[in-house]
């Protein structure tokens, strides 16, 4: 019974509130602020659990009144309203029991990469950056080129971008694939559709906390910064690159100035890949338990496809087709891809964990 399953968190809540008004712990300014994060965390679920069990009380008293031919009319009202908001709680209660991925609330680290295609996927990878920071401004994201290496025809070979908001991992997570591109280059004079390709990757920003790097596993060095076509971006050797040996992982940086910031930035995002290699690893023994394929994207395959002739735009996940591509990439209205995913997550998620 879904009530059962509620007690524990009505029971943790009520413990942390006793505990927050303990002088020893209000004097504890470390304790404080955990308990506090926990019970904000737990608010959501606390508040729909009280409402639900308020409801399920109330539910049993109409039924009681059912019997009294006076207020018989008015309870059979009562209850159809009643038992309407309980199937809405129900539905409420069992996302909020989802269990939490972990990483939902960070800042991501958002890699678009040109893949099979040539010029044309640089071109798309170029196209779908904007796209992505369209939804960024219209999520209230704040976002900061890490570095980037420009296609020869425009476009991007490889663009890095942190993105900064509440909840940035948690919806953009999904962008996680290969996303293939149909449509006519430019440059094609018979009117052909060419196909091509590009990969993104999403990975969370980590503290220092979330993963360990042996500095004796780095091999780092420093070089003159390069721009387009081979010239010197600066006179300084402030470009850095970073192996990771145990991995083989490669990051460059050259886009600031300083030597200092550029190891900084290529730190950042070593970092966030080992850490994603990590993540990648538990996800992909999590699938093999409960073939779960949405996740946050399998990245050897196919997620979406963005078909220009047909103004069409497929998530095959989910078997999505829009057919307002050019909408949804001029406006950066990508929730309307992400909120199906979303909702497709939970379900599945609510299936495997036995709360239908």
């Amino acid at each position: 019974m879904l009530a059962d399953k509620l007690k524990p968190f009505l029971d943790r809540y009520s413990e942390i509130s006793e505990l927050l008004s303990d002088p020893s712990i209000v004097s504890d300014i470390e304790k404080m602020t955990k308990l506090s994060k926990e019970q904000s965390s737990l608010e959501e679920i606390n508040h729909a659990s009280l409402e639900y069990l308020s409801v399920l009380n109330s539910i049993e008293e109409n039924k009681i009144l059912l019997e009294d031919a006076e207020l018989a009319e008015l309870a059979k009202d009562e209850l159809k309203s009643l038992e309407t908001r309980k199937i809405e709680l129900e539905d409420e209660i069992k996302i909020l029991l989802i269990p939490k991925d972990p990483n939902d609330d960070k800042n991501i680290f958002l890699e678009i990469r040109a893949g099979t295609g040539g010029d044309e996927a640089a071109l798309f990878a170029g196209d779908l950056f904007e796209a992505y920071l369209r939804y960024a401004e219209l999520r209230g994201y704040k976002v900061e080129i890490v570095s980037q290496s420009e296609g020869s025809a425009g476009g991007f070979k490889e663009v890095i971008m942190l993105v900064k908001g509440s909840g940035a991992y948690s919806r953009l997570k999904f962008e996680g694939g290969t996303h293939r591109v149909q449509r006519v280059p430019e440059t094609e004079s018979q009117g052909r559709v060419h196909t091509s390709a590009i990969t993104v990757a999403v990975m969370p920003e980590v503290q220092d906390s979330d993963i360990q790097i042996n500095q004796n596993d780095l091999k780092i060095d420093v070089m003159r910064s390069s721009g387009h076509g081979g010239q010197s971006v600066n006179t300084t050797d402030s470009a850095v690159r970073i192996t990771h040996i145990p991995t083989g992982l490669v990051v460059t940086n050259q886009d600031g100035k300083s030597q200092h910031k550029n190891k900084d930035a290529a730190m950042k995002v070593l970092k966030a890949r080992l850490f994603d290699m990590q993540e990648q690893e538990r996800l992909e023994k999590e699938r093999s338990e409960r073939k779960d394929q949405v996740g946050t994207g399998d990245r050897s395959g196919r997620i979406r496809t963005y078909n220009y002739p047909q103004n069409r735009i497929s998530d095959h996940r989910i078997n999505l087709t829009l057919y307002r591509l050019d909408a949804i990439m001029a406006g950066g209205l990508f929730d309307e891809i992400i909120d199906p995913l979303i909702t497709h997550a939970q379900s599945d998620a609510i299936s495997s964990s036995g709360l239908e």
